[in-house]
C-alpha cells in the first residue's frame, strides 16, 4: 500500500490522534501511521489480561485548559465517572498520606525528626542555593535537606536511574513547582482538621493537592479507541501496524516521502506536505535523510523506560488509593496501582484484587531482560512486604513492558532540545513535533493534547502562528482541575512565528 495525504501522523497516541481528529474534523486530509499492530493510545492505552484492565502508568483527566475538557466531552460524552486522588507513601515499613496530613506525618516521623525537618527546611530558606540547576538543589531549597533525603532522594532515583545531582531542576519546578513545606504544611494541617477541602472560586491551587480527577470507566484506552473511530468517521485514517523508517524532504516541491515497515516485512510509502510526529524525537532525527545538522544532539537524548507487574489476588483486602509510591529502598518496586480504585469496573471479579507494580529501568539492562516468571516472583514478594497484598492470595499475573516512557532530563537535554528544534524550524518546513516523546518534554495528557491541537491549527493556518514549545513552560499549565475555566499556557502568544508551508 501506498497514498498520499496532505497531512500524516505518526503515532496514535494523545498528541498523534488530538493532532488527527482536529484535522479530520475539519476536513482536512490526514493519515495516522501506528506501529502498534492492535491498540492505539501509545502510553495512554489500556491493557487487558483475563478480563482485568489495567492503565499503563496511571492517567488522571483534569485539566485547567477548557479546549481539552471540551475534547474529552465531545470524544467521550457518557463514559466518565468521578474518582477520588487518594495516594499515599511508603517508607520505612510505614505508611504517610500524600499530600501530607500533619498530624499523621508527625506521629510517624516523630518529633525528634519531624523537629529536625523543620530546622532543616528554615536553614534552607535562610540560605537558599542560588539559581539551583539540579533537582537536588532545588528540592533542597523548597523542602531543606533532611526532607530530601526522606522523601525524595530515593524514588526519584528508582524513576530515574541516575544521582539526583545529575537530574535537572527543570524536571523538578515543571512536577512540583508552587509547593514547598509551608504550602504542605498549612494544606496538611487543614487536612487533618477536615477544612480547606476547595480551593476559593479563581485562586491558585497546587496540582500536587487536587483531591479528584475524572477518569473512563474502563481506562483511558476508552478515550483513545473513540478518537480513532471518530476520525475514520470524519474521513481520515489511522493505519496499524505501521512503524516509520525513513523520511526524506524534497525541498523544491516541499514533500515528505515517509516509508513504514509493518511486522510481515511488507514496506509501504507515503507523501504528504506535513509530517506530525509523536514519535521519539531521537528515533525521528535517525529515520531523516539527508542526515539532520542536529543528530549529534538528538543521539545525546536519553529515555527511562519502564514495566509493570499486574498481580491478580483473591483477596478481600481493599485500600482507597490509586497508587501508593515506595520511596523505601529495602524493595525494587517504585510505585503500586491500585486498579480498583481509579475504576470498579477494570476489575470484573468483586472476590479479586488487580495490583500493578511498576518497575523503573532502562531498556536492555537486568529488570528489562529478567523473564516474566522471574518478575512475577520478584513482585509478589516485595508486595508482602509492603504489606498489601498476602503473596499467597496472587493468583495470576502478567507483565507489561513499555519502552521509551519517559524523556530524561539530564543537564544537556535542554541545549541539544532547542539545537534540535531550531535545525526542525529551520530546514524542515512541514515536520512538526508534538507530545512527550514528540518534543522531549516531560508533558502530562492533557499538554500532549494541546500540542497537537495547537499543531492542526499552525497547519490550517498555514504559518506557526502558535509556539507550540511553550506548552507547560515553567509548569504554569499544571494539573490544577478538571472544570478548566481558565486559559494556562504559559508564554503562548497568537503571533506569527515562522512560515510552516
Amino acid at each position: 500500500m501506498s497514498g498520499h495525504a496532505d497531512t500524516l501522523v505518526i503515532g496514535a497516541g494523545p498528541a498523534g490522534l488530538t493532532t488527527a481528529y482536529t484535522l479530520a474534523k475539519a476536513g482536512r486530509d490526514v493519515t495516522v501511521l501506528e506501529a502498534d499492530a492492535a491498540q492505539v493510545g501509545g502510553i495512554s492505552r489500556t491493557a487487558e489480561h483475563n478480563g482485568f484492565l489495567f492503565d499503563i502508568g496511571g492517567h488522571r483527566f483534569f485539566s485547567k485548559q477548557k479546549e481539552v475538557v471540551d475534547l474529552w466531552n465531545e470524544i467521550l460524552p457518557d463514559d466518565f465517572i468521578e474518582r477520588p486522588r487518594l495516594s499515599r507513601i511508603f517508607y520505612k515499613g510505614k505508611f504517610y498520606a500524600y499530600p501530607l496530613r500533619a498530624v499523621e506525618a508527625l506521629r510517624n516521623l516523630g518529633i525528634v525528626e519531624s523537629g529536625l525537618c523543620v530546622l532543616s527546611y528554615l536553614w534552607a530558606r535562610l540560605r537558599p542555593l542560588p539559581a539551583p540547576k539540579t533537582f537536588h538543589g532545588w528540592v533542597r531549597n523548597q523542602f531543606g535537606e533532611r526532607l530530601f533525603r526522606i522523601f525524595f532522594k530515593t524514588y526519584t532515583e528508582k524513576v530515574w536511574g541516575m544521582s539526583c545531582d545529575d537530574i535537572s531542576a527543570d524536571w523538578a519546578a515543571q512536577r512540583i513547582k508552587g509547593l514547598d513545606l509551608s504550602t504542605a504544611i498549612l494544606d496538611g494541617l487543614k487536612r487533618s482538621l477536615g477544612l480547606g477541602r476547595r480551593p476559593k472560586a479563581g485562586g491558585p491551587v497546587v496540582k500536587t493537592l487536587i483531591e479528584s480527577f475524572r477518569y473512563p470507566r474502563l481506562g483511558p484506552g476508552m478515550m483513545w479507541e473513540a478518537a480513532a473511530r471518530r476520525v475514520r468517521e470524519f474521513g481520515g485514517h489511522v493505519l496499524m501496524d505501521r512503524r516509520v523508517d525513513g523520511l526524506s524532504f524534497d525541498a523544491v516541491r516541499r514533500i515528505w516521502t515517509v516509508t513504514a515497515v509493518r511486522s510481515n516485512g511488507t514496506r509501504e510509502t507515503f507523501t504528504a506536505r506535513h509530517v506530525v510526529s509523536s514519535a521519539p524525537i531521537r528515533e525521528l532525527m535517525e529515520a531523516i535523510t539527508p542526515k539532520p545538522l542536529s543528530l549529534f544532539q538528538a543521539r545525546a537524548l536519553r529515555y527511562r523506560d519502564f514495566l509493570t507487574v499486574a498481580l491478580i489476588a483473591r483477596s478481600d483486602r481493599n485500600f482507597p488509593d490509586n497508587w501508593v509510591y515506595i520511596h523505601d529502598p529495602s524493595v525494587l518496586v517504585g510505585r503500586v496501582q491500585n486498579f480498583r480504585s481509579w475504576s470498579p469496573e477494570m476489575v470484573p471479579d468483586g472476590d479479586h484484587t488487580c495490583l500493578g507494580l511498576e518497575y523503573f529501568c532502562f531498556e536492555g539492562d537486568g529488570l528489562w531482560t529478567m523473564p516474566d516468571a522471574e518478575l512475577v516472583d520478584l513482585a509478589r514478594d516485595e508486595i508482602g512486604r509492603i504489606g498489601l497484598v498476602d503473596p499467597a492470595e496472587v493468583v495470576d499475573a502478567c507483565v507489561v513492558r513499555q519502552p521509551k516512557a519517559y524523556p530524561v532530563y539530564d543537564d544537556g537535554y535542554r541545549e541539544n532540545v532547542e539545537a534540535i528544534r531550531l535545525d526542525i524550524e529551520t530546514s524542515y518546513p512541514g515536520l512538526h513535533p508534538v507530545g512527550r516523546n514528540g518534543m522531549h518534554k516531560y508533558n502530562n495528557q492533557d499538554h500532549a493534547m494541546m500540542t497537537g491541537m495547537l499543531t492542526a491549527r499552525n497547519i490550517m493556518a498555514g504559518a506557526r502562528i502558535h509556539d507550540v514549545w511553550a506548552v507547560n513552560e515553567d509548569a504554569e499549565y499544571s494539573e490544577a482541575g478538571h472544570e478548566g475555566e481558565r486559559t494556562a499556557i504559559s508564554g503562548l502568544r497568537d503571533v506569527p512565528r515562522k512560515a510552516a508551508a
